[in-house]
């Protein structure tokens, strides 16, 4: 199955992540589309979530939240066509507003029946780039009922850069939901969400999601994009160095975020 980059972001999706700093692109998929690749990436998933079956006794507030299965991309051909969709990746160069992207990276996040919540934090915290080059696709693979809903955005701190808080736990949580109080950030949620709808969230966004409460695991497939010619910054932090060595192999900073893990998904002149 072929998705082409048949689909342009709207003016509107366009004005909204650039002041709020994320939007929804309802039926970026069409249901029937998700379900040719959902059940391979569920699979993955299931066999790849590096912290599936960690001791209750022993999860942290991370493990609770959902589980994570991280460069499917490269173990199955069929993940693979999805992730690497032109429809996809011309939404997030259009968002971004540059020429093209690259892969960063992808990951399944399953928040498992009964699941805990995702506490506030930022993505970019993590990564050797410049926040503002960097954007994440999140796709539902199911219908989302209200009660379970998307993530939950603080609008407009994409334009505020790295906030200095911690790592996602229960310190951020803390620290961020102090933050969103004190600033009066105005918070959102797209809600509930069809299969194939997708939100875009820049790097910097801050969010979190609520937990699950039904007796269904919801599962989401995440793909973060590059501007095509960003370049990688020196590491702070022991989480960037990580990331530096597992996504971009042999980038170093200063040079380009371009190796043969990060290929060019789609460019404005193709």
């Amino acid at each position: 199955m072929e998705l082409a980059a048949d689909r342009g972001a709207t003016p509107d999706e366009i004005s909204s992540f650039r002041d709020r700093g994320h939007t929804c692109v309802r039926e970026l998929a069409t249901p029937d589309e998700v379900a040719g690749f959902a059940p391979a990436i569920c699979e993955a998933a299931e066999r790849l979530a590096w912290n599936r079956n960690i001791p209750l006794e022993e999860q942290r507030t991370y493990d609770r939240a959902f589980h994570q299965a991280i460069g499917l991309c490269w173990h199955d051909e069929v993940i693979r066509r999805f992730v690497f969709a032109a429809r996809f990746a011309r939404m997030a160069a259009e968002l971004l507003d540059v020429e093209g992207v690259r892969l960063y990276h992808d990951q399944a996040l399953v928040k498992p029946a009964g699941g805990g919540p995702t506490p506030w934090h930022q993505d970019a915290y993590y990564w050797p780039l410049d926040g503002g080059s960097a954007i994440t696709m999140w796709m539902a693979l199911c219908d989302i009922p209200t009660e379970v809903g998307s993530m939950v955005f603080a609008d407009g701190t994409n334009q505020r850069g790295d906030l200095r808080g911690p790592a996602i736990s229960d310190e951020s949580e803390d620290h961020f939901a102090g933050l969103v109080a004190e600033e009066a950030f105005p918070t959102s949620t797209h809600g509930a969400m069809q299969a194939g709808d997708a939100t875009f969230h820049a790097a910097w966004t801050l969010h979190s999601a609520g937990p699950n409460p039904s007796d269904r695991d919801r599962p989401a497939m995440t793909v973060i994009y590059v501007a095509d010619g960003a370049t990688v910054i020196e590491p702070e932090r022991d989480e960037q160095r990580f990331d530096l060595a597992l996504y971009l192999p042999g980038a170093v900073p200063g040079g380009p975020a371009a190796t043969e893990r990060n290929p060019l998904l789609w460019h404005a002149a193709s």
